[in-house]
């Protein structure tokens, strides 16, 4: 069997691009058999060369506009719901990548879907109320320690609306005086985080991610209708 190559695209609308990249490429040392390339993507074209991608922070409403102008969004779409590649959004990404969104802006805004939940754009309220907490991440296994979580703005999981089991619960987080929220969800090969993984320099998270992309791709050939696997130390709540 050749080597596994793969070609991770990290969608270069709004966010923390760069950041994402970085830890990519520390990440991707987990995998030595692995040729991995990563790439910044801004067209339909450079879309249809990735076989796992990433969306990252940014204004929701902002990046589905400029999405729709490049022509984007239906692609989008397509590469999570039709050819079911492993797709990761952080915050605004989370919110992108929502069936449903509670707090947007007047006249709403357009999603892209793949995750049976609705979530709460701007949960913990504006820039300066943004907060860092120890999050106890399960799939991540034992051994690290908690993760810290850095909130900016953050989207939390409202409700899941999906009730056949399909979407976990892969992290929650509890600010004093208030309830439990879902920060982190996953379905099939959609996998979402209210939290920015990528601003803490803890390369985890993006290995635990790269793992299952390498091994659904594994399993799936060239990358259509690819489901991820449980990966290392996968558990949580079903809904």
């Amino acid at each position: 069997m050749p080597p596994l190559t793969i070609t991770v695209g990290v969608l270069a609308l709004q966010g923390g691009v760069v950041e994402h990249i970085a830890l990519l490429n520390r990440a991707s040392a987990s995998y030595p058999s692995v040729t991995f390339h990563f790439l910044e993507v801004r067209t339909p074209e450079q879309l249809s060369l990735c076989d796992a991608l990433i969306i990252p922070g940014g204004e929701s409403t902002t990046m589905a506009i400029v999405a729709r102008r490049l022509g984007l969004l239906e692609p989008l779409r397509e590469f999570v719901k039709i050819n079911n590649k492993p797709v990761w959004g952080t915050c605004a990404g989370l919110v992108m990548l929502a069936e449903e969104a509670s707090a947007t802006k007047q006249g709403g805004q357009e999603l892209i879907g793949g995750l049976g939940v609705r979530v709460l754009r701007n949960k913990f309220g504006t820039q300066v109320q943004s907060f860092v907490a120890d999050l106890n991440l399960d799939f991540l296994g034992e051994g690290g320690g908690p993760f810290r979580g850095v909130f900016i703005r953050a989207p939390v999981v409202e409700e899941v609306i999906d009730g056949d089991g399909k979407v976990k619960v892969l992290g929650t987080v509890k600010k004093p005086g208030e309830e439990e929220d879902i920060v982190a969800v996953r379905q099939g090969n959609v996998f979402g985080t209210s939290f920015h993984p990528e601003l803490t320099g803890d390369v985890r998270v993006h290995a635990w991610w790269l793992g299952n992309v390498v091994e659904a791709l594994g399993q799936g050939g060239e990358g259509k209708g690819l489901v991820m696997g449980k990966g290392k130390g996968d558990a949580g709540k079903v809904y």
